[in-house]
């Protein structure tokens, strides 16, 4: 078994991604996952590589302006939602990816639930991690501070913010070989943090949660909310007030897992997610 890495151009945007491929035999669709802030696609390596152990596809790329995809200026790349859920749209499009499970996470990963609620017939199902499901969700201050005027600006070029935001969640030390591949754009370019800070600025939370929560109540397909219990800034009764009006939701709660689950306990989160998308083939 072995996750890939892969770059795909889409007109001016260069996306680097992690994949792996489904058995040759395997009518499953593929499997794509969406990385929180300020993250990237390593974070789903424990669950890709269990995805590919089960036969299934399934593909984790680094949002633009994140680990090694392209980090335009934002007079080319306006990092707001709709840019984003446009340039996932091609990014899908150039891989011939028609029909796909979703699993998406964090804050920036929440644009995924904005790109499922425009795409309906292309999401055969939807797993959401720890995300901002109802206007009650506000960003924290850990990154907030990352899109203030000048001292956003400078904040975003300090390589350790990323060990500081992404142990802040839940409060786990990761893994130095971790934090290196999630500090390394950070340490080669400036433009990593420009991206950054690009993206804090134009995340529009407010208009993303009510979109989240006026389209749920109507979405046709299945839903898994599994929610780190020990998330620091999203709490639990987010995910129950969201499932209990989204009929066809499922709430999993995950002890001793903070905001980020597939970095602090990827191992809880295959044992939920892995049975949730194979009922759609059993």
């Amino acid at each position: 078994m072995a996750v890939q890495e892969k770059t795909l151009t889409c007109g001016q945007l260069e996306w680097f991604y992690r994949v792996v491929e489904a058995e040759a035999s395997s009518t499953r669709v593929p499997v794509v996952l969406l990385h929180g802030l300020p993250a990237t696609g390593h974070s789903w390596r424990g669950v890709l590589l269990a995805l590919e152990e089960r036969g299934f596809g399934a593909i984790a790329p680094d949002w633009i302006g994140f680990g090694a995809s392209a980090k335009p200026d934002r007079r080319t790349f306006a990092y707001t939602p709709d840019a984003y859920i446009t340039a996932l749209e091609d990014f899908l499009a150039a891989l011939g990816i028609q029909r796909c499970s979703l699993i998406v996470q964090g804050f920036i990963g929440a644009i995924g639930l904005q790109y499922a609620l425009r795409h309906p017939d292309q999401i055969e199902r939807l797993v959401v991690l720890n995300a901002p499901l109802t206007s009650r969700a506000k960003l924290p201050w850990k990154m907030k501070q990352l899109g203030l005027p000048l001292a956003g600006e400078m904040l975003t070029q300090d390589p350790l913010l990323v060990d500081r935001t992404l142990e802040s969640g839940g409060g786990y030390v990761i893994k130095d070989a971790d934090l290196d591949i999630y500090r390394r754009p950070f340490l080669k370019s400036s433009d990593a943090g420009r991206a950054l800070f690009a993206v804090v600025q134009n995340l529009r939370l407010a208009q993303t949660t009510a979109e989240i929560q006026q389209g749920f109540p109507e979405w046709p397909r299945p839903v898994l909310v599994a929610w780190g219990l020990r998330d620091r800034w999203l709490p639990v009764d987010l995910a129950t007030e969201f499932v209990q009006v989204s009929p066809e939701a499922e709430l999993v709660q995950l002890p001793d897992v903070g905001h980020y689950p597939q970095i602090d306990w990827f191992d809880k989160v295959n044992e939920v997610v892995i049975p949730f998308l194979l009922r759609s083939v059993i």
